[in-house]
C-alpha cells in the first residue's frame, strides 16, 4: 500500500462537477492499494500519516503533526500509485488490488485516520475525480507499507 501525502492549505475533490469532499489546512492523502495489502498495512500507514511531523512550529521548523495542528485529511483512492513503469512506455497496473479489496482498504485507512482524531473527507472510490490541491510548501511525502516500521 502506498500513500502520497501532500501538505495543503486547502483541498477538494469533485465528481461530475459536484464537490464530494473538501478540507481546509491539512493533508491530502492519495492512497494506492496493491495485491496482498492488508488491514494492518492500512492501519500502520494511517498512524504514520497522522503522526508525521510535516507542519511548522512557532520556530518555523517542521515539528508538528496534522493531529497536533488540528488539521484535516482528504483521502482519495489512487490506484495509479501502484503503476509499474519498468518496461515500455505504458504503465502496468497488474499489481493493483481488485476494486472491492482496494475500496475496503482505502476505507480502513480513512477510518483509522478518523479514530486517531483527525477529521476526514473522502473522494468517491472508482469514480473519475477532479482533485483540487492547494499545495502548502510544497511538502510531498510517500509512505509505502512495504518499507514500514510499525508506528
Amino acid at each position: 500500500m502506498k500513500v502520497l501525502l501532500q501538505r495543503v492549505s486547502a483541498a477538494a475533490v469533485s465528481v461530475a462537477g459536484r464537490q464530494v469532499g473538501a478540507i481546509q489546512a491539512g493533508l491530502c492523502a492519495l492512497v494506492g492499494v496493491a495485491e496482498g495489502d492488508s488491514g494492518p498495512d492500512a492501519e500502520a500507514l494511517a498512524r504514520r500519516a497522522v503522526g508525521l511531523r510535516v507542519f511548522e512550529d512557532e520556530a518555523g521548523r517542521m515539528n508538528l503533526s496534522v493531529a497536533e495542528t488540528g488539521g484535516q485529511m482528504l483521502v482519495v483512492s489512487q490506484f495509479t500509485l501502484i503503476a509499474d513503469t519498468r518496461k515500455g512506455r505504458r504503465p502496468s497496473f497488474q499489481a493493483a488490488a481488485q476494486p472491492a479489496e482496494a475500496a475496503e482498504l482505502v476505507g480502513t485507512f480513512a477510518h483509522a485516520v478518523g479514530r486517531l482524531g483527525v477529521e476526514v473527507a473522502h473522494g468517491s472510490f472508482g469514480e473519475h475525480m477532479q482533485v483540487d490541491i492547494k499545495a502548502d510548501g510544497p511538502v510531498t511525502i510517500m509512505l509505502d507499507s512495504r518499507e514500514r516500521r510499525d508506528a
